[in-house]
């Protein structure tokens, strides 16, 4: 019987482009794959047809042949390329592979194991949150091994490519028909390469363990949580890998006098209660290392917010800059001597409504509900 026209088979033009025609394909191959179609023999002729189709066509050489010649240019001795053709493509990780091959390392694995990311915990206090500044860190990790040069083998030799799976990293085994199983080579452990003479210093890992000393630079405006990543600087990779990154984790110090919400900071600060009826003044420190003058009215209450614009935290890479809350709360005395405490009642038998406006009106409410609920 003779063969049909591998476009006419995959469903192009002759002209068409590689995105096409690999689009073509795995619509077909999904469609007629024999796992997906069990006991259909049309099915897997079919798929069998596609495959040989694509493998050709996919070529740009193996195209430009068929272009020319047909079907000829590939019988008589042509290359052979039929036969390898229809059974190119035995399971859906063959699939996976052409279409996804180029994310997963194109079907071999290189041997170097990326390394692994580290975490570093660092508190600082608020002032340093504010102001920024550089820090040294010592991160225990593993680095590339320098007599051997991060390969695993001792010094002159080098890994030798895999014989068991070829350097492919993960072998196949056929449980019948064109199903495969594919594993991670238990030879290589998935690497592609075996090391026959392993590196003295590192034992064949590429890799030592040591402490590193690190600059962490922290910009003014960190939130506590903030998270700095330094690309690199975790653990070395496995035989010449690529490093791992290295994660500081920041967390802010409770602070004494000062609690922070955003990029606002707010102060609880106590004063007597002679100086929240008569007004007054005091400093209060600001994160700046600077002082400021705050002035308490006459009449104040407690929970007053007195505010302060831009004495609060800088925003993070920003130029603007938070404000600073400065809330009185009102202290009442305590332990009184027997003539302070004459005083006190004196000013209490003097005291009208108008020198405790809110407490009168609280207490004239609560009288008009009880006398409502005795009417009723």
């Amino acid at each position: 019987m003779a063969k049909r026209d591998f476009y006419e088979v995959l469903g192009v033009t002759r002209g068409c482009d590689e995105k096409a025609l690999k689009g073509a394909f795995r619509k077909l191959a999904m469609e007629c794959h024999p796992d997906r179609n069990n006991g259909d023999h049309s099915a897997e002729l079919k798929f069998k047809e596609i495959n040989e189709a694509y493998e050709i066509l996919k070529d740009p050489q193996k195209r430009a042949a068929y272009d020319r010649f047909g079907h000829q240019a590939f019988e008589h001795g042509g290359g052979g390329f039929g036969a390898g053709a229809a059974s190119g493509f035995a399971s859906f990780a063959d699939i996976f592979d052409e279409f996804f091959g180029d994310f997963r390392g194109g079907g071999r694995r290189s041997g170097r194991e990326r390394g692994s990311d580290l975490r570093y915990n660092l508190e600082v206090t608020l002032e340093e949150a504010y102001s920024g500044k550089a820090v040294e860190v010592e991160v225990p990790t593993s680095t590339t091994c320098d007599a051997c040069t991060g390969t695993g083998a001792k010094p002159g030799t080098s890994p030798k490519v895999c014989p068991t799976c070829g350097g492919a990293g993960r072998v196949r085994a056929s449980q019948g028909g064109f199903f495969h199983i594919e594993r991670t080579c238990p030879a290589c452990h998935g690497r592609g390469e075996v090391v026959t003479d392993p590196c003295t210093k590192c034992s064949g890992a590429g890799r030592v363990s040591e402490t590193r000393t690190l600059s962490v630079n922290i910009p003014a405006g960190i939130e506590d949580g903030t998270r700095i990543r330094l690309a690199g600087e975790g653990e070395a990779g496995l035989r010449g890998g690529p490093s791992g990154d290295l994660y500081i984790f920041l967390s802010i110090k409770p602070h004494a006098f000062f609690q922070r919400d955003g990029a606002d900071i707010f102060c609880r600060v106590p004063v007597s209660m002679t100086t929240a009826a008569l007004g007054g003044q005091f400093e209060v420190p600001t994160l700046d290392g600077g002082r400021s003058r705050v002035k308490v009215p006459e009449g104040t209450q407690s929970g007053k917010q007195i505010h302060l614009k831009g004495k609060g935290m800088p925003v993070l890479r920003s130029h603007k800059v938070g404000d600073m809350y400065v809330q009185i709360l009102v202290e009442t005395p305590r332990n009184l001597s027997r003539r302070q405490r004459e005083l006190l009642e004196e000013f209490e038998r003097d005291s009208n409504a108008e020198n405790n406006p809110e407490s009168s009106g609280f207490f004239s409410r609560v009288k008009d509900f009880f006398d409502t609920l005795g009417e009723k």
